[in-house]
């Protein structure tokens, strides 16, 4: 892999609180706080599997926006650019699946430092020399006007400098409720201005509103309908011609511990597209599923450069960072480069 090809990531870091032992939010008396947040789990992905990488977000000048900033220079990310200022760190509440009973998010983002972020704070041109590729999601759209706006402003100078563009959904439809917001139309602009990006299935279900296959397996050997999916893809391609790599990760949750999860990689060749399959992973004893989705985006980041040649191990690779995701407690990723080669 090339040393020197630096990775920038953009978005809100946050403090994320939750209770031990599947307590429900209701329950007990103490919560206990991991940072994360998107655009923060790829960085410290990435530089947990050697990467260059910053990391630009805006957190309020307290001990609890510098012990963030501490916390992500400890995982080895740049955080040379992230800006102080605004009053307070965005959190969320975070209850745990068990049995039946789904996961809950609540989250506590308005006024943040973050979403008050204006477009001109970031000098983007220092932010973005020598850098390879801009990372950016869907969330930092979502917060607020200024935050998209500002979101914008970075996607302008990237095509600039020539900097390629790296996009996750990150659809949370709870999150657009700011004046004027309009997710379906910021989300498909965001998708016609990038190079590779990832997203879920009923995430790029809900976006591109356009009906695939289910995901329904039960074990590995369910069999995926490539001719349906590769018709679909050639659709999604028409309609947004400037992305030369789809990656789209599938997941079915046959209980709250024992999830089975594969991906679908749709990407330029010299001969024209191809769509590619991972294999299904069985995960019975899912942790911590928070994450997973950019477990994948960083497996792709990372693998593309270790593996410029091999598209198959670049899907595999970040199919194997994912699954292992769901093992670690908390937003961050931890594996190593060994431990995903292991399980390829």
């Amino acid at each position: 892999m090339d040393n020197q090809f630096r990775i920038v990531t953009f978005g809100e870091l946050l403090l994320r609180f939750s209770k031990d032992d599947h307590l429900r939010l209701t329950q007990g008396d103490w919560f206990t706080s991991k940072y994360g947040g998107s655009e923060a789990n790829v960085a410290v992905s990435l530089a947990t599997l050697g990467n260059q990488v910053s990391y630009v977000t805006r957190l309020p000048a307290t001990p609890v926006g510098r012990a963030g900033v501490m916390r992500l220079q400890e995982m080895g990310v740049d955080c040379r650019h992230v800006l102080f200022g605004g009053d307070r760190i965005g959190t969320y509440y975070f209850e745990p699946a068990a049995g039946m009973r789904s996961a809950k998010v609540i989250y506590d983002r308005a006024h943040s430092a973050s979403s008050e972020l204006q477009p001109g704070m970031i000098p983007w041109h220092d932010v973005l020399k020598g850098a390879g590729v801009l990372h950016v999601s869907g969330i930092t759209a979502a917060i607020s006007q200024s935050s998209l706006d500002a979101t914008f402003e970075a996607l302008d100078v990237a095509d600039e400098m020539g900097v390629q563009v790296a996009f996750d959904i990150n659809y949370r439809k709870n999150l657009w409720r700011y004046e004027g917001a309009n997710p379906r139309a910021t989300l498909g602009r965001m998708l016609s201005r990038c190079d590779l990006m990832f997203g879920d299935a009923i995430e790029f279900e809900w976006l591109c509103q356009r009906k695939q296959p289910p995901f329904t397996a039960t074990d590995t050997h369910f069999e995926m309908q490539m001719d349906e999916y590769r018709k679909w893809f050639e659709e999604l391609h028409a309609a947004f011609p400037r992305c030369k790599k789809w990656l789209m990760g599938m997941r079915n949750m046959v209980a709250s511990s024992r999830h089975l999860l594969t991906a679908l990689l749709y990407h330029q060749t010299a001969n024209g597209y191809e769509l590619l399959k991972a294999p299904i992973n069985d995960i019975n004893g899912v942790v911590d599923p928070s994450g997973v989705g950019d477990a994948f985006m960083a497996g792709l980041l990372h693998s593309i450069q270790a593996f410029p040649d091999d598209a198959q191990l670049q899907l595999n690779y970040s199919l194997a960072a994912s699954t292992l995701k769901n093992t670690i407690p908390g937003d961050f990723n931890l594996a190593t480069d060994e431990e995903i080669k292991s399980i390829l």
